[in-house]
């Protein structure tokens, strides 16, 4: 009876740990995403403030991608190491006490090396919380927790400009950095209270060669799309970058499948849920969703010519959308599966995502708010979906390098999916011999991405019917 009680106790207590985890690691990664949205809508007050030109300030935004790309391929080896609590920990530390010199910053130069230092501690802090919460949840607890900390990257990138713009109109913009710091230490003392110290694993020695190669890999790459965006600087640095980011990204490949003891964990890729969840549908999906909330602001305020505010409260619609999915996110995943939700969920988010590309300043509002509403309702479960497939069928030896190449991915998507929006916008533009995007552009744009989406939707067939059969509780008819 004692024994019995005892393991109802502990089961009890892990699923408390289950729930309570995940919001914990979601308060440090909305944090996180918060910050890389907020700080664009500050820019031009930041550079009178420097006694700069506006375009000056983009290196604080590149210099804090570029930091975060380089650090990422270390973030599994370092949670090994050190142990995901600790390194979690010192990632929030290491984040906030650098949002506080940025917002103490008075010179152009002191910002730069600030978001520098941002960007080393955000490179750990997404794959590690990630970590946290595949160790503290069981297979059958895995979707209702990938669903709490996936929130924050749907909501943070929507109220991010918004926020920025009411924090720099009415405070400063010192303040988007600031608020990080209450964010920050909340974030701190809740890891300390409830995520447990896990034993540290053996690791190993660290695999320099693994590390730069990766790393100089991820940065070019990152490097080419972001300069893209800008659409400065001609065309050959971007192929240069471009070609340098896919040549070190192969011979990182080469290299991790030849050492005994690589930085990264190439065999996650054998288990096809994972394969096909971060990699190729997967990748070609988020780009079509990533690149919604680039065109939207830019739609709103270029073709309907609305202020940012306005346009930040048709984006809280789609903001709500995102909130709206997470209490049918689980039921239906256990009465439909992954195959059927990516597939026709997917294909209702790319064709809002089209849709968008026929909206006028003419359109009702009420006809805006419902295909912003869906927008946002498919994107959180196509998210929720991907995030919570790609770890189904990890098994714990594999889940530090799936976690960081995860996340590696995901940054190359949430380029790539803007980088590709702008090119057409631009290539539109362009044709039509006009100086800026008019709403036929934006339809090019919205079209595009959206077709994307579509034939992403189709690879999701390729999934067995009960791929992840084991995380979703989908059961298979049988006759």
């Amino acid at each position: 009876m004692t024994a019995i009680q005892t393991t109802e106790k502990d089961d009890a207590k892990g699923t408390r740990r289950a729930k309570i985890v995940p919001l914990v690691v979601a308060v440090s990664f909305f944090m996180q995403i918060l910050d890389g949205t907020i700080v664009t809508t500050s820019l031009p007050q930041m550079a009178a403030s420097f006694g700069v030109q506006p375009v000056s300030m983009s290196i604080g935004i590149t210099v804090y991608m570029l930091t975060m790309a380089a650090f990422i391929p270390l973030s599994g080896w370092l949670g090994d190491r050190f142990g995901a609590r600790r390194v979690f920990m010192a990632s929030i530390a290491v984040f906030t006490v650098a949002s506080l010199f940025c917002g103490l910053s008075e010179g152009l130069a002191a910002f730069v090396v600030a978001r520098a230092v941002q960007g080393a501690g955000s490179a750990l802090m997404t794959p590690v919380g990630r970590i946290i919460v595949l160790k503290n949840a069981r297979k059958s607890e895995l979707v209702q927790a990938i669903a709490l900390i996936t929130w924050p990257a749907l909501t943070a990138p929507v109220i991010g400009p918004l926020l920025g713009s009411l924090i720099t109109t009415y405070a400063s913009w010192h303040w988007n950095f600031l608020i990080n710091l209450p964010i920050g230490v909340l974030g701190m003392a809740l890891v300390l209270r409830f995520v447990p110290e896990e034993r540290e694993e053996e690791a190993g020695r660290l695999d320099l060669l693994g590390f730069v190669l990766s790393a100089s890999g991820l940065t070019f790459l990152l490097a080419a799309l972001e300069l893209s965006v800008k659409s400065h600087g001609g065309l050959l640095p971007i192929l240069l970058m471009l070609l340098a980011g896919v040549v070190l990204s192969a011979i990182a490949t080469r290299h991790f499948l030849r050492v005994s003891n690589p930085l990264l964990d190439l065999s996650a890729f054998r288990a096809q849920t994972f394969a096909i969840a971060t990699l190729s549908a997967g990748t070609a999906s988020r780009v079509a969703i990533n690149a919604t909330p680039f065109l939207l602001p830019l739609l709103f305020q270029l073709g309907f010519g609305l202020s940012a505010i306005e346009a930040g409260a048709y984006l809280l619609v789609y903001f709500l959308g995102n909130l709206g999915m997470k209490a049918v996110t689980t039921p239906l995943l256990a009465k439909l599966g992954f195959r059927s939700v990516l597939f026709f969920n997917g294909l209702i988010a790319a064709l809002s995502i089209a849709a968008c590309g026929f909206l006028v300043p003419g359109t009702p509002r009420a006809i805006i708010y419902v295909l912003l509403m869906i927008a946002g309702l498919s994107r959180s479960m196509e998210f929720t979906a991907l995030n919570t497939l790609a770890f189904a069928d990890i098994n714990p030896a594999q889940r530090s390098s799936a976690s960081t190449l995860s996340s590696m991915l995901q940054q190359v998507s949430m380029l790539l999916g803007v980088a590709i929006a702008a090119a057409v916008l631009n290539i539109s533009v362009a044709l039509r011999g006009v100086e800026g995007p008019g709403l036929v552009d934006f339809r090019w744009a919205f079209l595009v991405v959206g077709a994307i989406g579509v034939m992403s939707s189709m690879r999701f067939l390729q999934l067995a019917p009960d791929a992840g059969a084991e995380v979703s509780g989908h059961k298979i008819a049988t006759k």
